[in-house]
């Protein structure tokens, strides 16, 4: 099963902007993670079709379960 971290932040548009990560440590200390969050957001490292990153929406792991299929 594979995991990843999103981030979802607001941009100055008010338009959805997302951060992947795969293999987030578990489990998840959601202090860190906003701290990271506010880091990323006072950097301004990021910018978007709907401007800048202005605040967090949230963040969540997502699961993802993959089989493969023998075929031929």
């Amino acid at each position: 099963m594979a995991k990843t971290l999103e981030l979802q932040f607001n941009t100055r548009d008010n338009k959805p902007f997302s951060i992947t990560l795969s293999d987030p440590v578990e489990p998840v200390n959601p202090a860190a993670i906003a701290d990271a969050m506010d880091t990323l957001l006072a950097q301004n490292c990021f910018t978007t079709s709907g401007g800048d990153l202005v605040s967090k929406k949230g963040a969540r792991i997502i699961e993802r379960n993959e089989n493969d299929i023998i075929i031929g």
